[in-house]
């Protein structure tokens, strides 16, 4: 579902924590060691609910391994103590401490919260003064093209500010980005590089990390973006994690730090692998001409791994058109301008961070302004002072980020503006309705606008972006009635008065050029408020994964891609309800729950195969909780506790953080099929209801309760299908049977009343034999007998014409595309009902048929257009032909809009698998196109305005989205 990345985890210190300590009153000492430990009990008793008590009788104990505490609960721990001490620690403290001695020697020597750092006093400084002329760069073909067009053009514009707390912060301009990336891939190169071969970077946020991901590209290699460790000591245990990574791209190349050149020697898997690392200070300065390889659209421009642990990773192939296609269609939906300021913290081996923020802002031309994820974790404030200084329109964050935010002290966000912003990207991992009101509230005095929230929908195997929300429409949360979805998936809206509706946010509409649908187990789209798995398609999908045939099987169904997420569309925008696989998101990393299993298997004391990970939504962090369940008969004390520090090491080691909760359970706590597989879904459910972590004896009942109530589930999702497909069938034989004898009555009967009368009573049969609800509104609209007016409907299925046979209660006659005029039967059929047809591709032809149909609306004859022209699978209204309203015109005839809702989520056009569902047919009030003639300049601008009356109209009542 969401991008493969780790936000927190992997963290760069500039310093290390100073080993020895001033001395102090011994009186002084004690007291802050008795105040320190009382917060970090007070945090773990938060970030580990119905645990056991963790005894803390030490201050050596580690924070990581032994307490469970990743990287976002030291940075909460350290904003207490800063708060309880009235001290200002060191930002870096929160990497460098592993024991609570650590951190009360910090305490000793920090300075008073008076030297804390001030970000308001700092002067603005925008950036987009500078943007007049400035154009994308639409004529690229692939990435390098598009930064030698900006090169070219505007050599010494800044594309990159680093952020500094103080000063403007360096810069890089797009004239320095070209030069000193030739000079990488020149370098690259003489050292052998071949074109298509994966290059590995390991870099930190800066300059060097720009030169060589361009120069990589440059010298016709392939980038392959992971991010450095926290500390150097790190490197070794860091580096034998992305082993696989290294062993499934075959990469014989990596630019990394220097210290890792010590790191790298007997890395696992690797000793028959040509394996050559280089720092780019080996590449700087390189003589000589570059060989410049000639890049096409479907050439890789980016290799983005989805796994960086022991697990078989799945390496994202994305070309230069998927890229170029997905950045131009994201600009495209948020109106990117060379005027905008995007404000990212987001790591550079991250999705929305590589693609999104940094080459986007290349593509368009706007400037970026980049600062280290640890700056942000350190002091999430300077995230959002530097949209202030900088007067940033863009920024992103997964949810957490926006979590933290909306928690900061008054006085760190005291003068605070936040007017310019005006699309606030949430995305990379589930995004929590709660955090949209609490940011949005906390924020709005300070200039935020909540309508510039958008919550976004993307994945790695869709470069970043799928779907995207209106703009300016702000999070949109659907709430939805819980017994209905929870037995049958359906998302039907909850009543005012529902105690606990289940609330989900949409995601948007699909980019432009790209498809989502929702389909059941056997594939077949649903219809809208329908939970199912998610796919999509579009020119921004993978071709594949990375010399991984296996997975990219698994990945493809026909001509669309599984995302691997479940949801429901509704009004054309995606809703994501969860994953159709157990992948745990924290903090926009994707961690896999049977590695995990695996590793903590090994544990002394652990049940081999009695292990359950799994992930529950955390309302403290805005993202997720990693819980790690384990079978032990291990007694109570010292032993399980013992093996609970192992556990979180061993996790820790496996993916670079502890699991958020450790439970030891004895066995038989971890569910399983009759296959043998993990049942985390259940498990989760029990987490949830409190009933782990109980003794046995109370367990039991429990388990038994969720194994009948999975069963009955099953139960009913048998009895769900076979209710589809026995109402396809009866659709479809009750159609059979009616379809015959309407077209004998059609063909037999005398007059135009009476075959109006027999389509009725067929139609209105066969509404009644499937089910079908039919509402109609507005039928006093219609003119009277005799006037000349047009009805006009939008189109979204076969069935809209057996929508409006049952609903309008006089003939009218249908325009329709000659190609059916030319079937015997057919033909026939639809003449003698008074259809009109009309020649869509020879030029006089159709000239005369609007002369002919102008002649026939004067006489008095009522007719339908679908202004549409046509339909398809694809929710929401499309552009109007101008047919209608022109004939209108010059006929002098009203035109009454028609909006049909509800026939597409039946019927949709690709598909012969109806669905259950109620159609309603809204009639507005008739427009005068005389009046309206009288009041504008010329037949053409009616045409116009009657087009755009209509328009308004049936886009209030369709249900679905603008599409032009």
């Amino acid at each position: 579902m969401f991008c493969p990345v780790a936000l927190w985890h992997h963290v760069q210190a500039p310093s290390a924590i100073t080993p020895t300590m001033e001395s102090a009153n011994p009186t002084n000492q004690q007291e802050a060691a008795a105040v320190l430990l009382e917060t970090l009990g007070g945090l773990l008793a938060e970030v580990r609910p119905g645990a056991s008590a963790v005894p803390i009788d030490s201050l050596d104990v580690s924070l990581e391994k032994d307490l469970g505490l990743d990287s976002l609960s030291r940075v909460e721990l350290l904003s207490r103590l800063e708060r309880r001490f009235q001290l200002a620690l060191p930002e870096h403290l929160y990497a460098e401490a592993e024991t609570p001695r650590d951190l009360l020697r910090a305490i000793q020597q920090a300075s008073p919260a008076a030297d804390a750092l001030d970000l308001a006093g700092s002067a603005a400084l925008p950036l987009a003064d500078a943007a007049v002329g400035v154009a994308p760069a639409r004529s690229a073909s692939n990435l390098v093209e598009a930064l030698r067009w900006h090169a070219e053009r505007w050599p010494d514009r800044v594309h990159v500010r680093f952020y500094a707390d103080e000063g403007e912060g360096e810069s890089l301009t797009y004239g320095e980005l070209e030069m000193q990336a030739r000079s990488t891939a020149t370098a690259l190169q003489g050292r052998g590089l071949a074109s298509g071969e994966p290059v590995v970077i390991m870099l930190p946020t800066g300059k060097e990390y720009f030169f060589s991901f361009f120069g990589v590209l440059m010298a016709g290699g392939i980038p392959l973006p992971i991010y450095p460790p926290g500390r150097p000591s790190q490197l070794r245990a860091y580096l034998e994690r992305y082993a696989p990574v290294f062993v499934s791209s075959r990469a014989p190349w990596m630019i990394a730090v220097p210290e890792a050149k010590d790191a790298v020697p007997g890395l696992p898997g690797l000793s028959g692998q040509r394996f050559c690392l280089l720092s780019m200070e080996e590449l700087a300065g390189a003589g000589g001409g570059l060989l410049e390889p000639a890049l096409s659209t479907r050439d890789l421009a980016l290799l983005q791994y989805t796994s960086g642990s022991t697990g078989q990773p799945k390496g994202v192939m994305l070309s230069h058109a998927n890229l170029l296609a997905n950045i131009r269609a994201m600009g495209e939906a948020v109106g990117a301008t060379a005027e905008d300021v995007f404000v990212s913290w987001l790591p550079l081996y991250h999705d929305m961070g590589l693609i999104g923020a940094w080459l986007g802002s290349l593509y368009h031309g706007f400037p970026l302004v980049l600062m280290p994820s640890t700056s942000f974790l350190s002091r999430p404030r300077r995230w959002l002072w530097a949209i202030h200084r900088y007067r940033g329109t863009l920024s992103s964050s997964p949810n957490f980020g926006y979590e933290i935010c909306s928690r900061l002290d008054d006085a760190d966000i005291a003068g605070l503006d936040l007017s310019s912003w005006r699309w606030a990207f949430n995305g990379a991992e589930a995004v929590s309705p709660d955090t949209l009101d609490k940011f949005a509230r906390r924020f709005a005095a300070h200039g935020f606008a909540a309508q510039a929230f958008a919550p976004v929908y993307g994945l790695a195997e869709s470069s970043v972006g799928l779907a995207f929300p209106p703009p300016a429409r702000g999070g949109l949360v659907d709430r939805i009635a819980r017994e209905p979805f929870s037995t049958r998936g359906e998302a039907l809206p909850a009543a005012e008065d529902e105690p606990k509706p289940l609330r989900f946010v949409a995601c948007g509409l699909p980019l432009p050029g790209h498809q989502i649908r929702v389909v059941d187990e056997a594939g077949r789209e649903l219809p809208e408020r329908r939970q199912g798995r998610i796919q999509f398609q579009g020119p921004s999908a993978t071709a594949g994964y990375y010399r991984d045939s296996a997975h990219t099987r698994e990945l493809f169904r026909g001509d669309w891609l599984e995302s691997g997420d479940l949801g429901y569309m509704a009004a054309g925008e995606v809703y994501v309800t969860g994953r159709s696989k157990d992948i745990v998101i924290r903090g926009g990393r994707n961690l896999y729950p049977p590695e995990i299993e695996q590793a903590v298997s090994g544990v002394d004391g652990i049940r081999k195969e009695g292990v359950a990970a799994f992930g529950v939504a955390s309302e403290t962090t805005g993202s997720e909780r990693l819980i790690v369940l384990a079978e032990t008969r291990l007694r109570p004390g010292p032993e399980q506790e013992h093996a609970r520090a192992a556990i979180n090491a061993v996790v820790a080691d496996l993916i670079g953080a502890p699991p958020d909760e450790v439970l030891l359970a004895p066995p038989g706590a971890v569910l399983k099929t009759s296959s043998g597989k993990v049942r985390r879904a259940v498990i989760r459910g029990l987490y949830e209801k409190g009933h782990l972590g109980r003794p046995a004896r109370r367990l039991l009942p429990a388990i038994a309760r969720a194994s009948a109530g999975r069963f009955a589930e099953r139960l009913r999702r048998l009895r769900l299908r076979l209710g589809e497909w026995g109402f396809a069938a009866w659709g479809w034989s009750s159609f059979a049977v009616l379809a015959p004898l309407l077209l004998a009555s059609v063909l037999a009967l005398p007059g135009l009343e009476q075959r109006w009368r027999a389509m009725r009573r067929a139609v209105q049969a066969l509404r009644r034999a499937t089910g079908t609800r039919l509402t109609v509104h507005g039928l006093e609209h219609l003119p009277a007998a005799g006037e000349p007016f047009i009805l006009v409907c939008n189109h979204a299925s076969y069935l809209d014409v057996y929508a409006l046979v049952a609903a309008m209660p006089q003939p009218v006659g249908f325009v329709a595309k000659a190609e059916l005029a030319r079937g015997r039967l057919l033909g026939q059929a639809l003449r003698r009902i008074g259809t009109e047809f009309v020649e869509r591709y020879e030029a006089e032809k159709s000239l005369s048929d609007a002369r002919r149909l102008m002649e026939i609306l004067k006489a008095g004859k009522p007719l339908v257009y679908f202004a549409e022209g046509t339909f398809t699978r694809i929710p929401g209204l499309r552009p109007f032909r101008m047919g209608a309203f022109t004939a209108a015109v010059e006929a002098g005839a009203w035109v009454v809009p028609v909006a049909l809702r509800g026939t597409r989520s039946m019927l949709r056009g690709d598909d012969r698998f109806p669905h259950r569902g109620a159609i309603a047919v809204t009639i507005g009030l008739p427009l005068d196109s005389r009046a309206i003639r009288a009041e504008s300049a010329d037949d053409w601008q009616a045409a116009l305005r009657l087009r755009d009356l209509s328009r308004a109209h049936i886009l209030r009542y369709c249900g679905e989205p603008e599409l032009g």
